[in-house]
């Protein structure tokens, strides 16, 4: 089978290798990939992985299953975020854990759906297992028109009847955050605290951040509720002073889409759920994808394109490629 490998001699390029096409086994499904897209993580991980496959988001077709898969069969359309712990989706067939993979929605290109598992997992899971947000109340989410704020702003506008007020540095994304569901878009670079007072707003509920947790945190303990909760999907590079959380209660939580499957934690299949659920949701019309670029065919090259187009910060929603015809 084709995989496109990141280079040994330069990690900001790839290289297609042959390699022997794997046998699943246990829980895993052996999967025909379609069509993938790029998340940070892939640039993230990038230069620690010579010589192995990137990849995360995908969508494709089952062709073989283990022997305790219960959920799938040959022939199902699938889509997925893997593990980033195994051998990712920039290959023509990749072996993933049914767990958390979950049925493709019947109503997208695999392009399509390819845009979405990630991103709708971390948004899910940060705003109903994280910050267990309630219908009707309000949301500031940081940086919301990446992939993963794109959806966080679709489920808790469409999904949980919520006052959405999103972040967005340029008037391009500002309109991309509001054609998601956003009632209102304000500037990150800028006093936000200002801005959400301008608009009616003293403090917000709940936080969804997205972008610089150590850059923003003072602004977020300034701008939550008493007894308010944040989740940042950014890890921060200097210790967070929590205690500017303690006089107003607020809870403070991480949220990392990897970790069911990185420590098969034991509610590891509530992704396939969520992802099924995302499916209905899309079929429904209340969803959208997030894909904004398609580009095109994955090649060593055109995947070097991509991670440089994911790099430089300038993305709005999501970039995809289709594999090549086997």
């Amino acid at each position: 089978m084709k995989a496109f490998v990141v280079s040994e001699q330069n990690t900001d390029q790839f290289v297609e290798v042959e390699q022997e096409r794997p046998t699943p086994t246990g829980h895993d499904l052996l999967v025909e990939v379609k069509a993938v897209s790029l998340n940070p993580v892939d640039t993230k991980v990038r230069p620690q992985r010579a010589n192995k496959a990137l990849g995360f988001d995908a969508s494709g077709v089952v062709v073989a299953v283990g022997e305790e898969v219960k959920h799938y069969r040959p022939g199902d359309e699938v889509y997925y975020a893997g593990d980033i712990t195994r051998a990712g989706s920039n290959a023509s067939f990749q072996l993933v854990d049914e767990r958390i993979v979950g049925r493709k929605p019947i109503s997208l290109h695999h392009i399509e759906a390819a845009a979405l598992p990630l991103t709708s997992l971390t948004a899910w899971e940060g705003l109903y297992e994280k910050l267990k947000v309630k219908e009707g109340g309000t949301l500031l989410v940081i940086n919301g028109a990446g992939g993963v704020g794109s959806l966080a702003i679709q489920l808790a506008k469409r999904v949980s009847n919520m006052t959405v007020i999103a972040t967005a540095s340029r008037a391009a994304s500002q309109e991309w955050v509001k054609s998601m569901g956003a009632d209102a878009a304000i500037n990150h670079r800028e006093d936000m605290a200002a801005q959400l007072k301008a608009l009616g707003h003293d403090h917000v509920d709940a936080i969804f951040n997205c972008y610089n947790t150590d850059v923003h945190f003072d602004a977020m303990a300034e701008i939550i509720a008493p007894g308010g909760q944040i989740v940042s999907i950014v890890s921060s590079p200097t210790p967070l002073d929590m205690t500017k959380l303690f006089s107003k209660g607020v809870s403070f939580s991480w949220e990392f889409m990897f970790t069911k499957s990185m420590y098969q934690t034991t509610d590891m299949s509530t992704q396939r759920d969520i992802l099924n659920s995302v499916a209905d949701l899309v079929e429904q019309g209340v969803l959208v994808t997030t894909l904004t670029e398609n580009a095109g065919t994955l090649t060593p090259e055109t995947l070097a394109q991509a991670h440089q187009r994911q790099e430089s910060g300038s993305m709005i929603g999501k970039l995809g490629l289709s594999m090549p015809q086997s």
